[in-house]
């Protein structure tokens, strides 16, 4: 089998760490990367082809793991050209699920949920060909939602709603306490309910929301785009903390 990347950030990184077997090889392309990226690529040890259009076409799974703004394009330059099974594992919205569904054939949707580089994440996928996929519990626990295209992508979007704002919270009021000398007590406090781990937790996680502010302010854009008849005033709140 070969499992073709689009995409080598931390999703990618962890699948292809994750998922090792002498009968599975990944392959991708440095074609259009960064120097960054090129760099991790060349020392991953995954075979490389001179382009995204041949590994789409070698692939019997693409997985795209762009980024938001970025997961429709790929999925009209590249999706054409797969023959397998198209996973999309961006934090997209079910609207731009439903366009690249258009776009691909066995078109599946995919979330990780937990720690990205952690070594026990869990792949959430739905879609008529989401069974296909279940061998990858094997590697990573892999659960299937349904057959129908979307589901994924609205739970991703509502665990957004919660994680990221929640995030921001905590960027401003661990900087307030910061600001008034009361940085470790603060979260001492917060410790004696949230539990002892509480700490470390949040202080990673404020890490990961400023290190990654711009892809996560993109998602929060997906999200108030399409959730716009409910009341968001939390997200909108949380998008304006992470432009700033």
């Amino acid at each position: 089998m070969i499992i073709g990347l689009i995409g080598f950030g931390k999703v990618s990184k962890t699948l292809f760490n994750l998922i090792r077997s002498e009968n599975i090889t990944f392959i991708t392309s440095k074609e259009g990367r960064s120097a960054e990226t090129i760099e991790d690529i060349e020392n991953s040890g995954i075979t490389i082809l001179e382009t995204f259009r041949d590994v789409a076409n070698k692939s019997d799974i693409l997985i795209s793991a762009t980024s938001p703004k970025s997961a429709l394009d790929v999925a009209k330059t590249y999706g054409r050209y797969a023959k397998g099974i198209y996973l999309d594992l961006n934090n997209i919205s079910p609207d731009t699920t439903f366009e690249i569904d258009k776009c691909v054939d066995n078109l599946v949707d995919g979330a990780i949920i937990g720690k990205i580089d952690s070594n026990n994440p869990v792949l959430y996928v739905s879609g008529k060909k989401a069974d296909e996929l279940l061998f990858l519990s094997e590697f990573l626990q892999t659960n299937k939602i349904s057959d129908d295209v979307g589901d994924v992508a609205i739970l991703k979007m509502l665990r957004s709603v919660y994680t990221k704002s929640v995030s921001a919270l905590l960027i401003e009021s661990s900087q307030i306490a910061q600001k008034y000398g009361l940085e470790d007590e603060f979260f001492e406090v917060l410790s004696i309910t949230e539990g002892e781990d509480f700490k470390e937790k949040s202080i990673s996680r404020i890490t990961n929301t400023l290190n990654n502010s711009k892809r996560k302010s993109e998602e929060l854009e997906e999200i108030i785009d399409y959730f716009d008849d409910s009341d968001l005033t939390m997200v909108k709140a949380a998008l304006k903390k992470l432009n700033r």
